[in-house]
């Protein structure tokens, strides 16, 4: 006999009734849709899906064999060496390459930093400074040495001779986070250029067993063409490493060709061009999002975007003009990137206008001015006009303001985040385009619409009047434009 509850299958039907109504909500309401989100917020999304995780141990060789593809997170340790300036300036120094070590995916156990006239020749660092770091990573279980500098090959084989551990320099961990950021077709080329160039100074021998080319059964062995010493494996990776940046240059060359189509179709237009420059995380990506609508990806990190983004906008009068995103700089910016991404640095020097994004809460905003700077110099940008957009005011000291706007009086206020200053840089930005440089009065037929849309787009109009003949108009506009006025002149 069972003791089961009676079943009844109207009962049961009636509970379901409400499952259809307009109040039933499924577990999938809050996720946003697809079709809703904007690039940049998919590629921070993507960007998320993979994360390398602390304390993951496997005895498997092979890591890409672990379930989910975790990378397993390297524990470093900080070295720097403080020759000129300020304690602030070498703790912000410090405080800035653990930024770009977690940014790598790191995870920063301790850091020191010494006072010299001049690093080590041998070893970057003293011989005493040498055995206390290896001590401090024999006691901390740190499996990486990152030094505040770019070490020549003999000072990281000397380091790791006595620390026992990897060790790279600040140049490797720039250029690992460009390879982990990089994701338009020439952006990866331009990282893997610049780092095969890093490399090429950098690679190391394995010995004489791979010094002799031997075959055969002539002379115990060594066949024709094969007695004495052949190629060194040394040799022959520096070979492979040259036939790659040839290719790599070629590929470069080629896409260099259509960005500069573009850029003279432009030019060919009058369409004047604006680059926003600056710091990495100044908020550069932020400030062309509220600028433009753009949607390219935001996050808080170093070096989060690479890829430059370029947006057609219009002035309040009409006016036509594009405004680009270019990659962030930083204190000693590897000489290997600037050479890598010159074609896309071009982009800055060849503009009209430059907006030059400052942190304003960052501890040294004087110091990333003067480091942006340089590289302006550097990439032939130093006769653009500049406007100093002073960023990220709802989180910055007014009195770093105050002094900031004293030292920079070209300059603007803003908050990329939330949105005040905007107007007021837009002001700014449209009085600093490039005016056109021939006056006009015409009467134009009403059956020359294109004309007048032109106008619009790529003039300036100052007055226009519509009459029985007509539409009168006076302004200013490019001598392409003002030559096909000359035949409706008055």
């Amino acid at each position: 006999m069972s003791n089961a509850p009676d079943f009844n299958l109207d009962d049961e039907l009636e509970e379901t009734e409400d499952w259809e109504s307009d109040d039933f909500e499924s577990g999938y309401a809050d996720e946003p849709d697809p079709e809703d989100l904007t690039t940049g917020e998919m590629d921070l999304a993507e960007r998320h899906q993979l994360r390398r995780v602390a304390s993951l141990r496997t005895e498997l060789e092979d890591i890409t064999e672990v379930e989910y593809r975790q990378l397993r997170l390297e524990r470093v340790v900080l070295v720097g060496v403080w020759t000129e300036g300020t304690v602030e300036d070498a703790e912000n120094s410090m405080a800035e390459l653990a930024l770009l070590a977690e940014t790598a995916g790191s995870e920063v156990l301790d850091a020191i930093y010494q006072r010299r006239q001049s690093p080590d020749p041998a070893t970057y660092i003293g011989r005493g400074k040498v055995e206390g770091l290896a001590e401090i990573v024999k006691a901390s279980g740190a499996d990486t040495v990152i030094c505040d500098g770019e070490l020549a090959p003999s000072q990281l084989r000397n380091l790791e001779d006595r620390t026992k551990v990897k060790v790279v320099d600040r140049t490797a961990l720039i250029l690992d986070i460009f390879a982990q950021h990089a994701k338009s077709k020439e952006g990866q080329a331009q990282v893997e250029l610049a780092q095969l160039s890093y490399m090429k100074q950098r690679l190391r021998g394995w010995g004489g067993n791979l010094s002799r080319q031997v075959g055969g059964r002539v002379a115990g062995g060594a066949g024709i063409g094969g007695r004495g010493p052949g190629e060194t494996k040394i040799e022959t990776d520096r070979r492979r490493i040259n036939t790659k940046i040839a290719k790599l240059r070629r590929e470069l060359k080629e896409m260099k060709g259509t960005r500069d189509t573009k850029r003279q179709e432009r030019r060919r237009n009058h369409i004047p061009s604006v680059s926003i420059a600056g710091y990495t995380n100044a908020g550069k990506s932020s400030l062309l999002n509220r600028l433009t609508d753009a949607g390219v990806l935001v996050e808080d990190a170093l070096f989060a975007t690479l890829d430059p983004t370029t947006r057609r906008t219009t002035t309040a009068d009409g006016r036509v003009y594009t405004m680009s995103d270019t990659v962030g700089f930083v204190r000693h910016l590897p000489h290997q990137l600037v050479e890598a991404f010159r074609s896309t640095l071009e982009e800055v020097a060849d503009s009209d206008l430059i907006l030059h994004v400052v942190d304003g809460s960052h501890p040294d905003p004087e110091g990333q001015i003067a480091a942006v700077r340089e590289v302006f110099s550097e990439i032939g940008a130093v006769d653009v006009p500049e406007l100093v957009i002073i960023n990220k005011a709802d989180a910055a000291d007014p009195m770093v303001i105050a002094r900031l706007r004293q030292r920079e009086p070209h300059s603007v206020v803003v908050s990329a985040k939330t949105g005040d200053g905007i107007a007021e840089a837009l002001r700014v930005i449209e009085g600093e385009l490039p005016r056109p440089g021939v006056e006009f009065k015409a009467l134009v037929p009403y059956e020359r619409g294109d004309l007048i849309n032109r106008l619009h787009q790529h003039g300036e109009i100052e007055l226009m009047e519509h009459t029985g003949e007509g539409t009168v108009v006076i302004g200013r506009a490019n001598e392409d434009l003002a030559g096909e006025l000359e035949a409706y002149a008055v």
